[in-house]
């Protein structure tokens, strides 16, 4: 909230993957600020055999047990992939302390962007980057990706629960038009919102394409840098991603509108 403060940003969304821990200190940091606090979170999901990140936006405190709850057998899951992934490093002689791990992890919600950092403490990767490229990712042989919710029960939940809706960064995981506008065809009956349309890692031609899918299919455009902060994406700035990304003020008042009208129903 601080560092949006200091860039002139006027508006700041939260949404860690499958928690909402973070969203009180959050919200009681944005009071005040000048700047509107937006709580949500990124579900990782499955589509199809694949991995679809789908946004909660304006996600109300009276329905955070209801997240929790939905968030708590793919948590599970996950922390048992993760003790596999710490297991095979260790026995390929990367040892891997992963109750320390997880000990120094808000929450102990640990994912392999946790495991790159160790190993790049731990001297066995140059960066971050370089980690995922030669151990994190799944042709590596180290991990396994855990059981994953239905991206497109997410949707319906996430309507149920009255937040808004966003496919997140869509070319990063669907990667074609004709699978972008498969999923649209599936998902937008069921509830979703909108879609990114700017992202950190578009090109030009790919947010004006998805910019096109977005206004043909009646979805909200949005956008957002996908800021982790500098220890694990830092070419990614927070407001302006890698230089080149602004998202309108009226897409966020769109959306913010649109949160409104459904908490009104």
């Amino acid at each position: 909230v601080a560092r949006a403060g200091a860039l002139g940003l006027s508006a700041l969304a939260l949404t860690d993957h499958n928690s909402v821990a973070g969203l009180p200190r959050f919200l009681a940091a944005a009071e005040g600020s000048g700047v509107e606090a937006v709580p949500g979170i990124e579900f990782s999901t499955e589509y199809r055999g694949g991995d679809l990140h789908i946004l909660a936006l304006f996600v109300r405190q009276e329905h955070y047990d209801a997240v929790d709850a939905l968030v708590a057998v793919p948590d599970r899951l996950k922390r048992e992939s993760n003790l596999d992934l710490a297991r095979k490093l260790t026995r390929a002689g990367y040892a891997i302390d992963y109750e320390a791990l997880e000990a120094a992890t808000p929450g102990g919600h640990v994912n392999r962007a946790h495991f790159a950092r160790e190993l790049v403490r731990l001297g066995h990767a140059e960066t971050v980057e370089d980690a995922f490229q030669r151990f994190l990712k799944q042709r590596c042989g180290y991990y396994a990706p855990p059981e994953r919710l239905s991206a497109l029960e997410t949707v319906s939940f996430i309507r149920r629960i009255g937040a808004v809706c966003v496919l997140a960064h869509p070319w990063l995981n669907l990667k074609t038009q004709d699978a972008l506008e498969g999923f649209l065809d599936e998902a937008v009956p069921l509830g979703l919102d909108g879609m990114e349309v700017r992202y950190s890692k578009f090109s030009p031609e790919e947010s004006n394409l998805a910019l096109e899918i977005a206004e043909r299919y009646g979805v909200l455009p949005s956008g957002g840098s996908d800021y982790h902060g500098f220890a694990v994406k830092p070419d990614i700035a927070m407001g302006t991603g890698r230089g080149n990304l602004e998202v309108p003020g009226e897409w966020y008042l769109a959306l913010r509108k649109h949160a409104e009208a459904r908490k009104k129903g």
